[in-house]
């Protein structure tokens, strides 16, 4: 179990960072608009992720 949270960790850096390294001012205006958003949108915006995000690895596992 460690062994795959640190692999899931690192690829989510790899992933950040090729956002940053692509397209550095796409990534900079999504954040300008999600400082416009309320928390609690912001949170339901989190738990919709983090429940495709286990559906989807519940699928692949």
């Amino acid at each position: 179990m460690p062994h795959e949270l640190s692999v899931a960790l690192c690829l989510v850096l790899v992933l950040e960072g090729l956002m940053l390294f692509a397209v550095p001012r796409h990534w900079q205006s999504m954040v300008r608009q999600a400082l416009e958003l309320s928390p609690r949108t912001l949170r339901v915006f989190g738990a919709v992720a983090v429940i495709a995000g286990l559906a989807v690895l519940q699928l692949v596992r």
